[in-house]
């Protein structure tokens, strides 16, 4: 077996060094669906050279053979979470039961609240905003505002098709 060179993933503009996994999914199911022609390939996940081939194969390569070298060693995510749950709930120490558990809640991707638009911050900056005007002391009750809804009017059609439903469905059970 050849010297095999370390993999390292650093974010940028450029994926040379990148994590590609997508691509290299692209590749591998081209390469399940019989396609073997570096050119082919390289059309296929929209690589710019067939070195950009090669060189995400020899990532496919190196991935495999890291997990398969975790396997031999007995190492799984069953090892992995056992231990950190062991940690979690056996450690004398807060600061590291607590590091476990954020482990957990990381893994899970829910360790940051992140809304996808400014939506999220709106209502949180004008709640915020509304504390600050009003001098409230704690254990105040602020009062309910009195809000008006607008119930829409339904169109004559919409009610005929409604009550033709009603009859149907009571024709139905009975």
């Amino acid at each position: 077996m050849g010297k095999l060179k370390p993999v390292v993933f650093v974010q940028g503009l450029r994926n040379f060094y990148g994590e590609n996994k997508y691509t290299q999914n692209i590749l591998l199911k081209a390469m399940m669906g019989g396609v073997t022609d570096p050119k082919e390939l390289k059309k296929i996940a929209g690589l710019k050279t067939v070195a950009d081939v090669y060189r995400t194969l020899d990532k496919i390569a190196i991935r495999r053979e890291y997990h398969e070298a975790l396997s031999r060693n007995g190492i799984s995510l069953d090892l992995i979470v056992q231990g950190i749950k062991g940690i979690a709930l056996s450690s004398g120490s807060d600061k590291t039961r607590l590091a476990a558990f954020q482990t957990f809640i990381k893994s899970l991707s829910l360790d940051k609240y992140d809304s996808d638009g400014d939506s999220g911050k709106d209502w949180e900056e004008k709640l915020m905003e509304y504390h600050d005007s009003k001098d409230l002391v704690e254990g105040d009750i602020v009062p309910d505002k009195k809000y008006i809804v607008d119930v829409p009017k339904i169109p004559e059609s919409a009610k005929e098709k409604i009550e033709e439903d009603e009859k149907i469905g009571k024709n139905i059970y009975e």
